[in-house]
């Protein structure tokens, strides 16, 4: 009872009342709220230590950054969305408040593009300064098992590489991008292997173009520490997995390379098995493997999960 009175007395505030109607909207930062709000950073900073210490959010320090979420890993999470789930959405203020988020959620999309389109010849290049693929493509196919009666989707497929490892062994394929210059490319890496039964189609991961259960395997491959929301990603995946489909999701491991910030565009430092395994969970996703690929200076992480 102390918890639940402890979080309605945090609540019981216009900006807390603000700050957790953005949070519901994806991860974000001081910086990004103070902008948002329109308050000064120390205001902000106090209203967030409230929530935080009333379990309204969670801190989630990625190296000079830190995120603020709504509560998902603690007891009172149900309680957490209900009480939000009150909080009128079409309030003046707070309709002025999602305008102001998505002019924040536009400008860090436009710079994600802007590197792509940039960068898209040198896609192979770029990824492999931080990663061996080539290992990491060979867990994959080991822990899917694919087989040439199952329906591949690749999410945020660049430049194909995906569905040129899985084309040889799954009935068809198709991989989605919202980058146009990542699509000709990939395109073009298809037709040159003679991968027919693999295509390409612009798409936006959190609205996937296909219909729900339309596949077997689903790959989410180096492309969660680019986005806002990895949980709307997540439950994209899953909306389109058929029962007993397999997810696979690649990514770093927390690290504190903050220059992938600058240079390439990076939301996120890195995923801890925990919190990308919890996310699974929450999209009616389970756990069934968990594997490491050290590197120097980032390791790689794969998860696979089944639709349950």
């Amino acid at each position: 009872m102390d918890r639940i009175l402890t979080a309605l007395k945090a609540l019981g505030e216009p900006t807390r009342m603000r700050v957790m109607a953005l949070c519901a909207q994806g991860d974000l930062t001081v910086s990004e709220l103070v902008h948002i709000l329109g308050q000064s950073q120390p205001r902000v900073s106090r209203h967030l230590k409230l929530l935080c210490e009333a379990g309204l959010l969670q801190r989630l320090r990625e190296g000079s950054w830190v995120f603020h979420r709504l509560a998902i890993d603690q007891v009172e999470a149900g309680f957490v969305r209900k009480l939000v789930d009150l909080i009128p959405k079409e309030d003046e203020v707070l309709l002025r408040d999602r305008e102001r988020l998505e002019e924040v959620k536009r400008e860090r999309a436009q710079k994600a593009a802007d590197f792509f389109g940039q960068n898209a010849q040198r896609w192979a290049e770029i990824r492999a300064l931080h990663a061996d693929d080539k290992e990491v493509e060979t867990i994959l196919l080991e822990t899917l098992a694919p087989d040439q009666t199952q329906d591949f989707l690749d999410i945020g497929t660049g430049t194909g590489r995906m569905m040129e490892v899985f084309s040889p062994h799954i009935r068809q394929g198709w991989g989605i991008d919202l980058s146009s210059e990542m699509l000709s490319i990939a395109r073009a890496n298809l037709e040159e292997g003679g991968y027919g039964n693999c295509a390409v189609r612009q798409g936006d991961m959190y609205q996937v173009p296909f219909s729900a259960e339309s596949f077997d395997l689903v790959s989410i491959y180096q492309v969660l520490h680019y986005t806002d929301e990895p949980s709307r990603a997540i439950a994209e995946a899953s909306r389109v997995l058929r029962s007993g489909g397999k997810l696979s999701i690649v990514d770093f491991a927390p690290h504190e390379e903050e220059n992938l910030r600058s240079e390439y565009q990076h939301r996120r430092l890195g995923f801890s098995e925990s919190e990308l395994s919890l996310l699974c969970e929450e999209s009616g996703l389970s756990i069934s493997q968990i594997c490491q690929i050290p590197g120097n200076p980032l390791t790689v992480t794969v998860w696979v999960a089944t639709k349950q």
